[in-house]
């Protein structure tokens, strides 16, 4: 029996390797969309119809990760680049998918939790129902991605729109920089310490979407964040923890906006209050295997390197 097919779409990265490792296992011929050929990969150039197009025709689903880091300095151009690269492989998905003649059943679509605007301690999380939607760069940028996704013309194949926090692996994405911060005395509270984080472990997220299409009658937007948020304080609490370093240094916002210069980067990364819970993944019945960050840093920190 022939094996279903996945597209990753600019699947190379870190939860591009880690779903492509969980769907193997579960059986699936995953392909990945790159800039680069290789073994498993196609080359495409996330803006233009090409050969690439004709891998879609039959497969089982689709999911698009592409999109360029916002770990820069939002100058004009990055902001253009980071804009860009989300709007533009998101649309030619659309016109690849529209011309398949046994188009992809599903198709989900990254999306951020940032899309939510900064969130005061005392006001209540951000459901998909219910969330205010932000006004700012990485908020208008998110917007946009997703109206990108919604205005394709698939009429046959149903469409998941993924508001996805922080995802935490032990060999990628935000934990490693983070742990490395703890292990030098950094575990403190950055800023007042009082903005929110939401996250997910890596291993929940791969759970979910594979939750997700198995569940036919489930479609549009859905957070993908473990239903317990905490304050930044009390992450870096955590992680100071495992460390213990001998010194702890402040991180007043101050000293925040000259390191993100230095390193090339923004504050909003580390001090936006994201407050977000994911109403509907809960609704639909998904049990998180990780629901509390103590459960997840538990498992994680002893794989870090």
């Amino acid at each position: 029996m022939e094996r279903p097919k996945m597209i990753l779409a600019g699947g190379t990265g870190f939860l591009g390797q880690h779903l492509t490792r969980y769907f193997t296992l579960l059986g699936y011929r995953v392909v990945v969309l790159s800039r680069r050929a290789g073994a498993g990969q196609v080359a495409w150039n996330g803006r233009t119809l090409g050969a690439w197009a004709a891998e879609l025709e039959g497969a089982a689903v689709v999911l698009n990760l592409a999109g360029r880091t916002v770990d820069c300095r939002y100058t004009a151009v990055n902001r253009y680049a980071i804009t860009r690269s989300r709007t533009e492989s998101t649309r030619v998905l659309g016109q690849a998918i529209a011309a398949c003649q046994t188009p992809p059943p599903v198709w989900l679509n990254l999306s951020t939790a940032t899309i939510y605007t900064d969130t005061p301690a005392d006001e209540p999380a951000n459901t998909e129902a219910d969330g205010r939607i932000g006004r700012n760069f990485s908020e208008m940028v998110a917007q946009r991605w997703e109206a990108e996704f919604w205005v394709a013309a698939t009429p046959c194949t149903r469409r998941l729109a993924l508001r996805t926090a922080i995802v935490l692996g032990p060999d990628g994405g935000a934990l490693p920089v983070m742990a490395r911060l703890a292990r030098f005395g950094l575990g403190t509270p950055q800023g007042t310490g009082r903005q929110w984080i939401s996250w997910l472990h890596v291993l929940d997220f791969c759970r979910a979407v594979e939750f997700l299409l198995a569940r036919p009658d489930l479609d549009g937007t859905f957070n993908l964040c473990a239903p317990q948020p905490l304050p930044n304080h009390g992450f870096n609490g955590l992680l100071d923890h495992y460390y213990r370093p001998r010194f702890h240094l402040p991180q007043p916002r101050w000293l925040l906006e000259i390191g993100a210069f230095l390193l090339g980067t923004e504050t909003e990364l580390v001090l936006k209050s994201r407050k977000v819970v994911p109403a509907r993944l809960v609704q639909a019945g998904f049990r998180f295997q990780f629901p509390s960050c103590e459960q997840a840093l538990a498992d994680l920190v002893p794989q870090l390197p």
